[in-house]
């Protein structure tokens, strides 16, 4: 499978190891990512709230670009990245005046063919694949599968899974030999970007989560957003929680079922110890 790839910022940055380990899963599973040149910020978490035209323009740039590469499908990991380049597709397809005002800052081609996936959404496509590549079954491990808001609202611009009861990374989680976990909270809001300007908010929203994920029986909460990771693994210890839980990405899941080394995952950047998810052999690779 080819896909053009955009990383986005959290990808080169304060989210070093989803893209390390997607990167590391990419080759056994058969997915080739050629990253979109001169990719610019999409402008998630802050342009929206400013400023509606340049909200969509942001994003829609990087779309004209990746259709001037060839790319007819590209990936975005991040959850929020998605969000606003799938935002973007949609607010110019439905809506001409906004369209005229993007074509025009945007001053190229810009035809609004390309289709934009996320991270879920391509492992879900890549089952079977992984399915008959995993090495290492993850057998017995208990996994909350958290969504989140950003990958599945609003549903008429992401519309890849049930908003209200998606199943897209329980397939995955599956595939990789895991027990997913029936609970309550997987599609709340952990309260995304305001980790700095509400930070007793989001305390107070993860322990939520995390409780709610630690009373399901979970030995892990796993991600495919870097917000929420950072406020579920580094906000943690503000949490008065009975005991620490770790919280990886869905691409480490995947990796580490394929067998391949934590040290490639990036699991030795959370702060939160990922110790005890890491199967026994490649248990003394991680801190």
């Amino acid at each position: 499978m080819k896909l053009g790839y955009y990383p986005g910022c959290s990808m080169h940055g304060t989210s070093r190891e989803h893209e390390e380990s997607l990167l590391a899963i990419a080759k056994p599973l058969g997915l080739e990512l050629a990253e979109i040149e001169d990719w610019s910020c999409c402008g998630a978490s802050s342009a929206h709230a400013c400023n509606r035209t340049l909200a969509v323009a942001l994003p829609a740039r990087n779309l004209a670009l990746a259709e001037e590469q060839g790319h007819d499908r590209v990936i975005a990991p991040c959850a929020a990245c998605y969000n606003r380049l799938a935002m973007a597709t949609h607010e110019v397809a439905s809506d001409p005046q906004m369209a005229g005002r993007v074509r025009a800052v945007l001053s190229r081609p810009f035809a609004n063919r390309v289709k934009v996936l996320n991270a879920v959404e391509v492992l879900r496509e890549l089952v079977p694949t992984l399915k008959t590549n995993v090495k290492r079954p993850l057998t017995g491990l208990k996994v909350a599968c958290y969504y989140g808001c950003l990958l599945l609202r609003p549903a008429e611009v992401t519309g890849f899974d049930d908003p209200e009861d998606p199943s897209s990374m329980e397939e995955v989680v599956r595939a990789c030999g895991a027990e997913p976990v029936s609970w309550r909270m997987r599609v709340e809001c952990c309260g995304a970007g305001l980790t700095m300007a509400r930070k007793p908010s989001v305390v107070r929203l993860g322990r939520a989560i995390i409780s709610d994920a630690m009373a399901s029986g979970a030995d892990v909460i796993v991600v495919s957003c870097p917000m929420c990771h950072s406020n579920l693994d580094f906000r943690q210890q503000a949490m008065g929680l009975s005991r620490p839980m770790p919280v990886v990405y869905l691409t480490q899941l995947v990796g580490l079922a394929l067998g391949l080394d934590s040290s490639a995952l990036g699991l030795a950047r959370h702060f939160v110890s990922t110790g005890g998810v890491v199967p026994r052999n490649a248990a003394q690779e991680v801190g």
